[in-house]
């Protein structure tokens, strides 16, 4: 008989950001860059696993939407399963992935205060 013992991280993160904005039209330009980075991802499947470079069409697409704080091995959050909604002045990202850095970032810099939760421990923020 063998015995398996092993350590797994992979577990359901349930993480929710909201970036709350001054304007609704600050959150409305927030939003429009997250699903343009994402619309990109879904088209062009880039592999970034061991990149150490932007893709150039990447590049040019940052350089558009006037983002300079990403880092290579971020961009491939942005093909992870995300839903993102507008609401208002606000932006609310829902996720099971722990990788977020990618949106707090871009959210941060469009000047969005920005929250992260998990759904596990406050469930009754969920549906707010």
């Amino acid at each position: 008989m063998k015995i398996w013992r092993s350590y797994g991280s992979e577990h359901s993160a349930q993480l929710v950001m909201i970036g709350r904005f001054k304007t609704i039209e600050d959150a409305d330009g927030a939003h429009k860059v997250l699903e343009e980075i994402r619309e990109y991802m879904r088209n062009h499947s880039p592999d970034l696993h061991h990149a150490v470079r932007y893709p150039p069409e990447f590049v040019t697409l940052l350089k558009r939407l006037n983002i300079h704080n990403l880092s290579v091995h971020e961009i491939d959050q942005f093909s992870y399963d995300v839903s993102s909604t507008l609401k208002g002045d606000a932006v609310t990202i829902d996720t099971d992935e722990p990788d977020v850095s990618a949106y707090l970032k871009v959210l941060v810099d469009r000047g969005a205060r920005v929250e992260v939760f998990s759904t596990i421990s406050y469930p009754e923020e969920e549906a707010k």
